[in-house]
């Protein structure tokens, strides 16, 4: 069967939960495209953080984001959403309709929240302490 779903604005109409997995395995058979850990990771950070330029995401990630940016835009999934009104007017990313239907979003406020997922700054620092790392 089918259902109608409002998904990233809009609305679309798709076969139901129930039957997906049949209908991948007969459209895609082995075609599916997987992401690397760099490429999820900047996903995640451009979808909580944007508008984000690339230094934010360098500073968050500690490696240059240029390539993984390149194909998450290729792929349709991030896009340049303006540019930064301070010194040098960095470009800034976000994510796009294609996201948020890819995810079965309707809106980034449908983004599970992420402090779930963040230890808490006793465990930080415990973890700094236990691994010597300078500044604990």
């Amino acid at each position: 069967g089918f259902e109608l779903v409002k998904i990233a604005g809009g609305y679309r109409y798709q076969t139901v939960g129930e039957l997906a997995p049949y209908v991948e395995r007969f459209l895609l058979h082995d075609q599916r495209a997987r992401m690397s850990g760099a490429a999820l990771e900047t996903l995640a950070i451009v979808a909580y953080r944007q508008p984000i330029s690339r230094a934010q995401i360098t500073s968050i990630r500690g490696v240059d984001p240029d390539g993984v940016l390149r194909t998450l835009t290729a792929r349709g999934y991030v896009t340049q959403v303006g540019r930064d009104p301070g010194p040098g007017q960095a470009i800034l990313f976000g994510t796009t309709a294609l996201f948020l239907e890819r995810l079965g979003l309707d809106h980034l406020g449908d983004l599970p929240p992420i402090a779930q997922y963040v230890p808490g700054a006793d465990v930080v620092e415990a973890l700094e302490v236990g691994l010597g790392i300078d500044g604990a």
